[in-house]
C-alpha cells in the first residue's frame, strides 16, 4: 500500500552489482506452507544453481547456513509476518558474509525486534499535497491538476487515501 514492495525492488535493482549474490523473496506469508520451497529459491538464487533439491525445513536450515555463511549477500524478504519464517531461512543477525544486506519487509514490527535488526524504516503514507503532485503529474503531465479537474483530481485523492499505487 505505501510503496514498500516497491522501494525494495528498486534498491535491489540498482545494488545488485556490489553482492556475491542476490535473491528476493516474495510474499513469504501467503508461501508459509511451503517454506523448503522458499529455502529452494534462496539457495538457487544466490548460487545460481538449479540443480538444489531440499526434502525438509530442517535441511534447508542446515544447508542455507553452511553455503551462504561467508557470502556477502543481498536478500529481500517481502511480505512476512511471523518471526519463525525468518529461522527457518536461516536469516539472523550474522548469518551471512560481511557487507551482506538482509531486507525484512513486515507490517509487524515484532518480527523486527525479535531479530534485533540494525535499522529500521517505517514506509510513510503520502501527504495530500504530494498525491495530488503524483496524480497530477501522470493524469495531466503537470505539477498540478487543471483548473477544471481539481475538484475531481482532490476526490480522487481521497479516495485513494495517498497510495502510491492507487494514485
Amino acid at each position: 500500500g505505501s510503496g514498500k514492495t516497491t522501494l525494495e525492488r528498486t534498491i535491489c535493482s540498482t545494488h545488485h552489482h556490489s553482492f556475491r549474490g542476490q535473491c528476493y523473496l516474495e510474499e513469504v506469508r501467503s508461501k508459509r506452507k511451503n517454506m523448503v520451497s522458499l529455502q529452494e529459491q534462496l539457495l538457487r538464487d544466490i548460487l545460481k544453481r538449479r540443480d538444489i533439491k531440499i526434502s525438509s525445513v530442517v535441511e534447508g536450515t542446515k544447508e542455507i547456513e553452511k553455503r551462504l555463511r561467508s557470502m556477502k549477500v543481498l536478500i529481500v524478504v517481502d511480505d512476512i509476518d511471523d518471526a519463525d519464517q525468518l529461522d527457518e531461512l536461516a536469516i539472523e543477525h550474522d548469518s551471512f558474509g560481511p557487507g551482506s544486506r538482509i531486507i525484512i519487509i513486515t507490517r509487524d514490527e515484532q518480527v523486527l525486534n525479535t531479530h534485533k535488526v540494525d535499522k529500521k524504516y517505517k514506509a510513510q503514507m503520502m501527504t495530500e499535497e504530494e498525491a495530488l503532485e503524483l496524480l497530477s503529474w501522470h493524469a495531466f503531465g503537470n505539477h498540478c491538476p487543471d483548473k477544471e479537474y481539481i475538484e475531481l483530481a482532490t476526490d480522487v485523492v481521497d479516495y485513494c487515501g495517498g497510495l502510491p499505487l492507487a494514485l
